[in-house]
């Protein structure tokens, strides 16, 4: 049987595609319930390539079309991810502009960012549910990739402003098949894959999937190591022609060598050999995560459904390592390299649930289209976090000389500080309307009113007080968009939207923080061009946040959730999207984006001073071409490039503190250029991937206390078997 490769859908699905390969066919084509059923087929091989880029986004909740749509969003598709060999979160950024990764805190998570703001844990989801991102994330199971760039408080709440990224897995199919992978690579990485997927029963109304994966590997710093198991099991039922439910199931457990690096004296970062490991051996970030999601959904007729969506997560988290250089009581790194060394323990748990229905519709009012959505959702936090006490001067050790794990000291026994428990509840109801008042003239309004109770309470085992705070807030997050459309292939939109952000803590006087009230205001042009050949879209943005907290440091405070006010803080930018189709067996992906985040006010830091971690300028340009024919038929060649701006770390000179020593660090832009290589025969690939060509020296910098080197040159190899 002749194999038939889509990576997006047919045309006859109404997808974006570009063929590979001829064919022939003849007969009939019916669509039900997104099967494709071909009748009396003579079909040669056939591959499709495409970005889903005329599809709307799942995460929007509704079918509005990317071209209807007026803000800024981006697919990175399966094709896409298998091409370039993703195996994180920092590979698939590669490929989305303005959107990138801001810090490396430990080595053992990516901290992700857009226009200027940080994208939290409230602002990953995964298959439409929040995701903790505090931990490494498993991409084998990504069937894709979505941005929702700007706000999205209208839809999900208080999340920060920004954007949000929603990771979707594999979903079942009805047709038994499947594929095993195994990839091995630079610092003794192994990583065998299997996905397999099938029928539960002879009619076909039931299906499965399961995804898996387990990694291990040393490092390019000495005495790192890392393990991770990864399990994705789902299931599909029809229970009826027009109902179906979808269970699905998502198990990680990480554990890995914390990494918080050295290299920075009288805050400058200081030229260390880039292998070279500063923490103790025996420090440990383990971490798990456990999520399911039942999704019913019913199509009253071609017009209306409804969708219900039930989610668990929960999350178990343990640090115990050395501590950050340059914090605490350990004096920092001093001038000759020496660093008096603390240990650090903190534990944290969550259990999240949540519950969302959301009833969509297409209808005509006289010659007026609407496309509506109506939806409310709630959502349920318990978080448990225990710090114990530092245990101080543990040892010294000195960044310029190679460590020696033979020296270390007995490892500590630490005791309980404090336990916060924060719980969080969420309430949302909400409806928006796209208003067709012709093929050219189109509005989006919606509104959403959000009520959130957000508790915590601060133990401290040294003396069993308790400090409690609370903070019942309620907001309604409105958002309006106009769309002019003078053909099909071209969409202009103007879009406000307002929305507020919960901020968590108390302030110096033990006060509960107000909300943050965010204003978004974003216009753009979306173009299709040369026959769907070239997407250019062309967004700029102002994003508004009138109170920002940052962690107090007065009187050497060391709880996070004791803040202060920094005043009202400013993003500005303009991205650049695309996506071509150039040649025959050529795809491009290519961005750039320009962001300045400052702050506008003198209460606490300098005024028109930028946010740290922030580049400027962002630019990626990644080029595939695959042979289709011919004697190098099934080669499949890439190159990715990526230019990260300059930036600062450190830490920002405060206004109120006479004599304020502390400094921002300047962290110098840099180019980073990975190149692939594969070949596909019969059922069998093999995928080869060499990072960082040039083998190019930079840094993630968390304030002045976690210096993160970016990988050397490296390189994988995978073998994989399609069934």
């Amino acid at each position: 049987m002749r194999r038939i490769y889509l990576t997006v859908a047919i045309s006859l699905l109404s997808l974006s595609f570009y063929a590979q390969d001829s064919y022939k066919y003849e007969g009939d084509v019916t669509l039900e319930n997104d099967t494709v059923k071909i009748k009396k087929y003579n079909l040669q091989e056939v591959v499709v390539t495409g970005k889903n880029i005329d599809n709307p986004i799942s995460i929007g909740k509704t079918s509005i079309k990317p071209m209807d749509l007026p803000q800024a969003s981006s697919v990175i598709t399966n094709i896409t991810l298998q091409n370039q060999q993703v195996n994180s979160i920092t590979d698939i950024l590669k490929n989305a502009n303005g959107v990138y990764i801001m810090g490396t805190t430990g080595g053992y998570q990516e901290e992700i960012a857009s226009r200027g703001f940080s994208l939290s844990s409230s602002n990953t989801f995964k298959n439409g549910v929040r995701y903790f991102n505090g931990m490494s994330i498993e991409t084998s199971g990504l069937e894709r990739v979505e941005f929702l760039k700007g706000s999205a408080a209208m839809l999900f709440g208080n999340v920060s402003p920004g954007g949000i990224l929603n990771l979707v897995t594999k979903k079942p199919k009805y047709d038994f098949g499947g594929e095993v992978g195994f990839n091995y690579g630079s610092f003794n990485t192994i990583k065998p894959t299997l996905d397999v997927y099938g029928a539960l029963n002879k009619n076909k109304t039931a299906a499965f999937r399961i995804n898996s994966s387990y990694e291990t590997a040393d490092s390019y710093r000495n005495n790192v190591e890392s393990e991770r198991f990864y399990i994705n099991p789902s299931f599909e039922f029809k229970l009826s022609k027009n109902t179906d439910l979808l269970i699905e199931t998502d198990f990680t457990k990480d554990s890995r060598t914390p990494d918080f690096g050295a290299g920075i004296i009288d805050y400058k970062v200081v030229d260390l050999p880039r292998d070279r490991f500063l923490g103790v051996s025996w420090g440990k970030y383990d971490s798990q995560q456990f999520a399911n999601t039942i999704t019913l959904n019913h199509r009253f007729n071609s017009n209306w459904n409804i969708n219900f969506v039930n989610g668990i997560r929960y999350y178990d988290t343990e640090l115990f390592s050395n501590t950050r250089p340059n914090t605490g009581s350990n004096g920092g790194v001093q001038t000759n390299g020496d660093w008096n060394r603390s240990i650090q323990k903190t534990e944290a748990k969550d259990n999240y649930f949540m519950q969302q229905l959301d009833l969509k519709g297409l209808f005509t009012t006289g010659k007026i289209e609407h496309n509506v959505l109506f939806g409310a959702d709630v959502e349920n936090f318990k978080t448990s976090t225990t710090a114990y006490n530092q245990f101080s001067n543990y040892d010294t050790v000195n960044i310029f000389e190679d460590y020696n794990p033979a020296n270390e000291a007995a490892i500590p026994t630490l005791t309980e500080n404090t336990l916060t428990k924060a719980p969080i509840n969420r309430f949302g109801v909400y409806a928006q309307d796209l208003i067709s008042f012709s093929e050219k003239i189109k509005v989006l309004a919606g509104i959403r009113y959000s009520y959130q109770d957000t508790r915590s309470d601060v133990l401290k085992y040294s003396d069993g007080s308790i400090t409690p705070t609370k903070n019942y807030d309620d907001a309604f997050s409105p958002r309006v968009g106009l769309i002019y459309q003078p053909t099909k292939n071209h969409s202009l939109f103007a879009t406000y939207s307002n929305s507020f952000e919960i901020n968590t803590g108390q302030d110096e006087t033990g006060k509960a923080l107000e909300p943050s009230i965010v204003d978004q205001y974003e216009i753009g042009i979306k173009n299709k061009l040369f026959t769907d050949k070239l997407y250019l879209n062309v967004t700029a943005y102002q994003i508004s946040n009138d109170k920002f907290y940052q962690q107090s440091l007065a009187n050497g405070n060391s709880y996070s959730y004791v803040k202060v006010l920094t005043g009202e803080v400013r993003s500005k930018g303009v991205e650049v999207d695309i996506t071509a189709n150039p040649l025959k067996g050529l795809t491009m992906i290519a961005g750039y984006s320009f962001n300045e985040t400052k702050f506008l006010d003198e209460g606490y830091y300098i005024a028109g001073s930028l946010l740290r971690y922030n580049p400027k300028n962002t630019a990626n340009l990644s080029a595939n071409y695959l042979f289709s024919e011919g004697k190098l038929k099934g080669i499949n060649l890439g190159l990715i490039s990526t230019y990260f701006g300059e930036r600062y770390a450190g830490r920002s000179t405060r206004t109120q503190v006479a004599n304020d020593n502390r400094q921002l660090i300047y962290l110098q832009d840099f180019v980073q250029v990975d190149a692939t290589l594969g070949y596909t025969f019969k059922q069998f690939r093999i995928s080869t991937k060499l990072s960082n060509v040039f083998n190019e020296l930079n840094y993630n910098v968390h304030d002045d206390n976690s210096v993160n080197p970016i990988a050397p040159r490296n390189y994988s190899i995978a073998l994989n078997y399609k069934f």
